[in-house]
């Protein structure tokens, strides 16, 4: 029970199959208060799923990309727990009623560039610029992003947009543990590679065969990496990004053997 006495927002756990919610699974298992988020209210459908009595684990329909939205999530969090602990920037990539199609990117729209900077980056940027006080006040925090290996050290053609996004918020994870580092507050980030999940395509489930593993990763185990950076245990490591890729990264040639 590590996380017993302390509150954690998880955010873009809306799939019962997805990451965000097998983090928010695992916080909840260990002692957590969570509270968790989506645009959509199949949220409720995943909080009654963790805590059918909601006496630890609330849920809320937002949109992240908007500042009001963010403001009034946080509000009503410190309503319902006096604290917040644990952050885990978890949204991203897609959002339900917003189509984002993956395009070369002179052939991208500069409105769905914009529409994917600001359901992966802005809401990490607002969720973490609006937990910050609350952490600096209690002079202790855990910022956890779930970026990706795309784009802070592969890419795939037609991931322009994502890629930037996900490399940006390696970008500020660094400023913000150099900012936060004296208030006993860490930020860092968990990359994960081929992980199956709702919206894997076929084409990613049959690329995750040939890792050095030669399988996908399961969101269970990169939540096992993001409850890690977000514990006590993890106190001397700030700024960095932890690869959850089953070794990936290291294959120079990832062609089938």
């Amino acid at each position: 029970m590590r996380f017993e006495g302390q509150t954690a927002i998880v955010t873009g756990a809306g799939s019962a199959e997805g990451i965000g919610y097998a983090v928010a699974r695992q916080l909840y298992d260990e002692g957590a208060k969570v509270a968790i988020t989506s645009t959509n209210e199949r949220i409720f459908d995943r909080a009654n799923s963790i805590d059918s009595e909601g006496e630890r684990l609330i849920a809320r329909v937002a949109d992240l990309t908007k500042e009001a939205h963010v403001s009034r999530f946080l509000q009503e969090v410190l309503s319902w727990s006096d604290r917040i602990d644990i952050l885990v920037n978890n949204a991203g990539m897609s959002q339900v009623g917003v189509e984002i199609r993956s395009r070369k990117i002179e052939e991208s729209p500069f409105d769905d560039w914009q529409k994917q900077i600001a359901i992966t980056l802005h809401t990490a940027f607002l969720m973490t610029r609006g937990v910050l006080p609350v952490m600096r006040k209690q002079e202790y925090g855990r910022i956890v992003n779930v970026s990706s290996v795309t784009g802070p050290l592969v890419s795939n053609i037609g991931s322009s947009a994502y890629g930037a996004a996900k490399a940006g918020m390696d970008g500020m994870m660094r400023a913000v543990a150099l900012e936060t580092a004296l208030a006993g507050i860490t930020i860092n980030g968990v990359a994960p590679g081929w992980i199956e999940t709702a919206s894997s395509t076929d084409s990613e489930k049959e690329a995750a065969r040939f890792t050095p593993i030669a399988r996908a990763g399961a969101p269970k185990e990169v939540a096992a990496a993001v409850c890690f950076l977000a514990s006590r245990e993890a106190s001397y490591i700030t700024g960095q990004s932890l690869v959850v890729d089953g070794g990936n990264i290291l294959q120079e040639n990832k062609a089938p053997r």
